[in-house]
């Protein structure tokens, strides 16, 4: 397949995308893959891929893709590909909450300067990283990226981007507990939708729509929560937006609880299905810590234990704590860093441990014997 037949056949599958026939779309773009002997097309068609399973919340096969197409650009030697390559690399470990990486790709973006496409690409690169930061909960580094990206859509003209930022910034405002800016933020995004937006995917408004609806529900205005987070669900389900459901499921389950509302429980229950089925181990929880707090006002203490080990276990695997000290990660402002192996830990233990390597790494390959 050459060069023009590749194109149109991309263009084939964009519009039955864009028309919701995700599945037609999926199978004319993986024959491209296939058949096509033209190297940019190839990395066309996998950025394509990489969107469609990131909205789908197949993360795993995002990842995979990513990493079909960073070797694609590493082939062709172009600088401009590659940055978008890691921006995508990126963006795939952000979605599988490996955010030490996701900073470590970031980084790599940000310094491989001058090039077109890296100049394009740095709010996007900068909205990435204050994603991951607040994952890690360095609230710090999150409010200067996503100030950093807030630059780049103002300084470029790009409401797709700052509509973006603004949602993040309404999550970040919510995990401060300061309300008021949590609300701000996505009533911004949601202008932005309705001024600027008409040719947008309506996925724009789904989550502006959503981060306005968590906020309101902080503020207790449950039935202005619940009709925004109703809209938000109602486009994620016409859309297959899988990670965006779980989010909903998980706002509902929030606002039931707080109308002292039996539903709840079934909220929740299917909201762990779809973040567990998508691998959003953050969904899966914050889950976990509203069905503990149901079950200790209803004083199930069964059901309570159960919900306190699973919580535990997720802290475990997402590695949100210094693998020396054992202190959680974000809890107050101190200075981290990540090692090569992307295990992380507070400065301060590495300096005063005075361990070659990484601790968690040699922890590991101790056999038994030698322990």
């Amino acid at each position: 397949m050459g060069q023009d037949q590749t194109k149109q056949q991309i263009e084939k599958g964009l519009k039955l995308y864009q028309s919701n026939q995700t599945d037609k779309a999926l199978h004319v773009w993986t024959k491209v893959l296939e058949k096509t002997s033209d190297p940019g097309g190839k990395f066309r068609v996998l950025g394509c891929l990489i969107t469609a399973h990131s909205e789908m919340g197949k993360y795993k096969e995002m990842l995979k893709y990513a990493l079909a197409q960073i070797d694609t650009a590493r082939e062709m030697e172009d600088p401009d590909y590659l940055t978008e390559g890691y921006l995508n690399l990126a963006r795939s470990n952000e979605k599988l909450c490996d955010f030490q990486k996701t900073v470590s790709y970031c980084k790599t973006c940000l310094n491989m300067q001058g090039t077109t496409v890296s100049l394009q690409l740095n709010g996007q690169v900068c909205l990435s990283m204050g994603n991951a930061f607040l994952g890690l909960s360095v609230f710090q580094k999150a409010l200067e990226s996503y100030e950093k990206a807030l630059r780049y859509a103002h300084n470029n003209d790009d409401k797709m981007l700052e509509c973006r930022v603004c949602c993040s910034l309404g999550n970040i405002y919510v995990q401060l507990k300061d309300y008021e800016k949590a609300l701000f933020f996505p009533c911004k995004a949601a202008e932005l939708v309705n001024d600027y937006g008409k040719s947008w995917s309506l996925k724009y408004r789904a989550m502006s729509q959503y981060h306005m609806s968590v906020a309101y529900r902080k503020l207790e205005r449950l039935p202005d929560a619940m009709e925004c987070c109703e809209e938000s669900m109602k486009i994620a389900l016409q859309h297959g937006d899988r990670p965006l459901q779980a989010l909903c499921l998980l706002n509902f389950a929030d606002i039931h609880r707080c109308r002292s509302d039996v539903d709840a429980l079934d909220s929740l229950q299917r909201a762990e299905e779809l973040a567990e089925g998508i691998g959003n181990k953050l969904c899966t929880l914050k889950v976990n810590c509203l069905s503990e707090g149901i079950f200790r006002s209803r004083g199930q203490q069964e059901e309570l234990r159960e919900q306190v080990v699973k919580f535990l276990q997720c802290v475990e695997e997402l590695e949100l704590y210094c693998g020396m000290c054992g202190e959680s990660i974000g809890e107050r402002n101190q200075q981290l860093q990540a090692l090569p192996c992307s295990h992380i830990f507070h400065l301060k233990c590495l300096q005063t441990n005075g361990t070659k390597g990484c601790p968690k790494c040699c922890q590991s390959s101790m056999k038994p014997g030698f322990v």
